[in-house]
């Protein structure tokens, strides 16, 4: 994880419970990246979050479009 994405501007933080492996984590990193060409994005599998700099809900839909279940978190 890129603890410098956190508390970044723009930056949108997800819960993505069901996130349980490396494969999940780099399905979504792909999906990130397709979706958002050059965002900074930070995975963490242990506390299962995703932190995307740049635009929040294109985040979110990219990681409904993986196949898996976002939540986004305050702050």
């Amino acid at each position: 994880m890129t603890t410098s994405t956190i508390g970044k501007p723009g930056a949108a933080t997800f819960l993505v419970a069901d996130m349980s492996c490396n494969h999940c984590a780099s399905a979504i990193r792909a999906a990130l990246s397709d979706r958002l060409p050059g965002a900074d994005v930070a995975i963490d599998l242990g506390t299962k979050t995703v932190t995307v700099v740049g635009e929040g809900a294109a985040a979110e839909a990219a990681i409904r479009e993986a196949g898996y279940e976002p939540v986004r978190q305050a702050g």
